[in-house]
């Protein structure tokens, strides 16, 4: 009887460090599955941010030489006629 006690306890014993592996696997995994989220949503914020300011750097350009054009425009119709 004390042998199928010990056996018993034994097994106990292995089952709990099996379910504490496993559970400490499954935390480790689910904590690497966060910091990758959170890595490709840093990297996908920096994307969006860089073409946004690529987009205004752009948008900037582009009104910056029409107003060129029309201060040119405009100095030339006050010229002499």
């Amino acid at each position: 009887m004390a042998s199928v006690k010990k056996s018993l306890e034994g097994l106990k014993g292995t089952t709990q460090a099996a379910a504490k592996g496993v559970t400490d696997s499954a935390v480790q995994a689910a904590q690497e599955a966060v910091q990758q989220v959170a890595e490709s949503s840093k990297e996908t914020t920096k994307m969006a941010a860089d073409e946004a300011s690529k987009q205004t750097q752009s948008a900037i350009g582009t009104a910056a030489g029409k107003a060129t054009d029309a201060i040119k425009e405009f100095g030339q119709q006050l010229g002499p006629k």
